[in-house]
């Protein structure tokens, strides 16, 4: 018997999924120009051939070539046939070049490629259970420093810090302050410099980031911050900080409502709870039109879900969302909690809590 004739929804589909493929490869190309620094220089030096651009790049020019290829028939680099030269439109440069600081988008498509590289465990926790530890991921912590360090870092002393009234002026008088899950440490080096009369520490579970942290301290001479690997959920600190700070950490630990318990008890009674986490929706179909909706959840399942599910934890997840987490904060004792959302910022919001 013949198939059935395919319908105009089937047909649809059909070429959304063709349009998720080319996106999908798309996306490995755009975090390979971004690592290459390809599409900074494009945009430094204009209509090039391939051998051009591969001589300024200091390349291999027939890897380039395919690489401009790729990026000519996605759209996004445009091909003068007559004179076989490749050029950036400005309008896509802005969004691609590290020029653009938190307008460029490339560095987010690195995600994807570090995901996959733990494909084949995922598989296996679909199978088993479990998860997958830190300890898999390679790069993971480059690209999130790479990624807070052009949208949070920059936008922390004039936008986030601010949102709580009075802070900036009791940093600049001198206070305690924590950053949990702290990472490569940029953010606490941003307010450590600014502000030297206050103390820093930052703790974070990997031993490689931490390492990492320290380092970059001294080199930048800050004897005001210092970084620790500690695992929070053992905190055992009593009112020993007046602000304390969680840059998109809270949701991937292995128990998410011991950690804000820790942080609530570590803090004075006058202190603050600054969290910075994904700005979502506790449930799917309030998500269904969120920009980043698909991205996010992948970024769950492939990541912070079973990086706690690893260490026998609740298994959070990215997008636990607003309802959830506002929930969890007032278990932890924070009598006020306010809900922020920076315009620089379309994926994370800011969650302001006191005691």
């Amino acid at each position: 018997m013949p198939a059935p004739a395919e319908t105009k929804t089937e047909k649809r589909f059909d070429e959304k999924l063709l349009d998720i493929y080319n996106g999908a490869a798309t996306t490995l190309m755009i975090a390979v120009g971004h690592r290459t620094k390809l599409f900074d220089k494009m945009a430094e030096i204009g209509a090039a051939s391939s051998e051009e651009l591969a001589k300024a790049a200091t390349l291999n020019e027939r890897y380039v070539r395919e690489w401009l290829n790729a990026m000519t028939v996605s759209g996004i680099v445009n091909f003068d046939v007559q004179n076989q030269k490749y050029s950036l439109p400005p309008e896509h440069a802005y969004l691609l070049i590290r020029k653009s600081g938190k307008d460029n988008l490339a560095v987010f498509a690195q995600y994807v490629s570090v995901m996959a590289g733990v494909e084949d465990e995922i598989i296996e926790c679909f199978h088993k259970g479990g998860g997958v530890p830190y300890s898999s991921y390679n790069r993971f912590h480059e690209v999130m420093a790479e990624d807070s360090g052009q949208s949070l870092v920059p936008a922390l002393l004039e936008t986030v810090l601010p949102l709580v009234d009075g802070l900036v002026e009791k940093l600049e008088q001198g206070i305690d302050v924590m950053d949990i899950g702290c990472g490569r440490g940029l953010a606490l080096m941003r307010m450590a410099k600014a502000f030297p009369k206050s103390r820093f520490v930052g703790y974070d579970l990997c031993d490689d980031t931490v390492a990492f942290a320290t380092q970059e301290a001294k080199a930048r001479g800050l004897s005001n911050l210092s970084f620790e690997v500690r695992d929070v959920s053992a905190l055992g600190d009593a009112e020993k900080f007046d602000f304390i700070t969680a840059f998109d950490a809270i949701h991937d630990q292995a128990q998410p409502q011991t950690v804000l318990n820790n942080i609530s008890k570590a803090l004075k009674s006058t202190g603050t709870f600054l969290m910075q986490d994904i700005d979502a929706s506790s449930k799917v179909e309030n998500n269904l039109d969120h920009p980043l909706g698909p991205f996010l959840y992948a970024v769950s399942c492939m990541h912070c879900m079973t990086v706690s599910l690893s260490q026998n934890g609740e298994g959070l997840g990215t997008m636990w969302g607003r309802e959830t987490a506002k929930t969890y904060l007032e278990r932890a004792g924070f009598k006020k909690v306010e809900i922020q959302k920076l315009t620089h910022d379309i994926q994370n919001c800011i969650y302001v809590a006191t005691k």
